[in-house]
């Protein structure tokens, strides 16, 4: 029989997790718009900000909901910049229980930020957003940070979970060099389970579990193979499991000797999707940690999914949310 809810609950919070990526701080400022003066020096009216609040983004988001679900240990290995953000964002991961020890500091690049201007009469972001990016790609050092690192830890956690999440052509700080030890990881210990979630670049894994949105996925299958054939391309990238999400309508798995729909619950209206790759992400890799049932993992996963998106933002799923749902 396969585990219940409950049982894979209580076994979470023995299980270690190690996140590989870009860790962003997101900054959601509320703005008056009756406030709107013009400069006196420019005559540019001002975005009159009255409140914000910080949460990590991306890989962050990934740990939050990790840290959500009281998995034991969650720890990331990424990079932010020596400045005002990056100080943030180490306080915001420290304030929910998230490991920064393996988080490299450098003055050679920006913390990503991500500054979301939601109007407070209407409550909707309206206006376009103010991002901290590292234009310059990725500093060496902080690269040989990540390689090294990840060769001395990540024998010490049940899952790692790989975030790249950058859509530009160079990449973030998953790069060539940090796919090929994440790469030998999975050759070296193939019973570890090791989930990737890239947008642009799935088809540079090998031997992993992958988990693109159909549109990554197609996208991939049509790099890889000049045509959508996702079987096919499980195979030739090696992926012990091939995750293709679709949103409401569920996702289907793709293993070596069988393909499976697992459809999630229908929500009406749901609060903000944003967010919703990665909460299954962390819900599926931790069930198929404690399970090794990728159906199972999934069906998991979804529950997770369902419950973030009626919350505004990033949200997160508790263990008493998905035991109630």
């Amino acid at each position: 029989m396969s585990m219940t809810d409950a049982q894979i609950l209580e076994r979470i919070p023995n299980l270690s997790v190690l996140i590989v990526g870009d860790v962003c701080l997101d900054r959601w400022c509320r703005y008056d718009p009756a406030l709107a003066l013009a400069s006196r020096e420019t005559g540019i009216p001002r975005t009159a900000v009255v409140s914000a609040e910080v949460t990590p983004g991306a890989a962050g988001t990934i740990a939050n909901n990790l840290a959500a679900m009281k998995c034991g240990r969650v720890a990331l290995l990424s990079a932010v910049g020596d400045d005002g953000n990056g100080m943030e964002l180490l306080r915001a991961l420290q304030q929910r229980g998230i490991s920064t020890e393996y988080i490299h500091k450098t003055g050679l690049m920006p913390t990503f930020t991500y500054t979301k201007l939601i109007n407070l009469e209407t409550g909707q972001e309206d206006l376009p957003r103010i991002d901290f990016i590292a234009a310059g790609g990725v500093p060496h050092h902080v690269e040989h940070h990540i390689v090294n690192t990840f060769r001395a830890i990540f024998d010490n956690f049940n899952v790692i979970l790989i975030s790249d999440q950058a859509e530009t052509e160079q990449g973030g700080l998953v790069t060539a060099a940090v796919r090929k030890v994440v790469e030998e990881a999975a050759q070296t210990y193939p019973d570890k389970v090791i989930v990737v979630d890239s947008r642009v670049r799935a088809t540079e894994y090998h031997g992993v579990i992958l988990k693109p949105n159909l549109d990554e996925a197609e996208a991939s299958s049509m790099k890889l193979l000049g045509r959508i054939d996702f079987p096919a391309m499980r195979r030739k990238l090696r992926a012990p499991v091939l995750m293709v999400t679709k949103g409401a309508a569920g996702v289907t798995v793709y293993r070596p000797d069988c393909e499976n729909h697992v459809p999630t619950e229908a929500v009406e209206k749901p609060v903000d999707i944003c967010g919703a790759g990665d909460s299954f992400s962390a819900g599926f890799s931790l069930a198929m940690s404690v399970t090794g049932d990728a159906i199972r993992a999934a069906q998991f996963g979804n529950k997770v999914a369902s419950i973030t998106i009626m919350k505004p933002g990033t949200g997160t799923a508790s263990p008493e949310e998905i035991l109630a749902k």
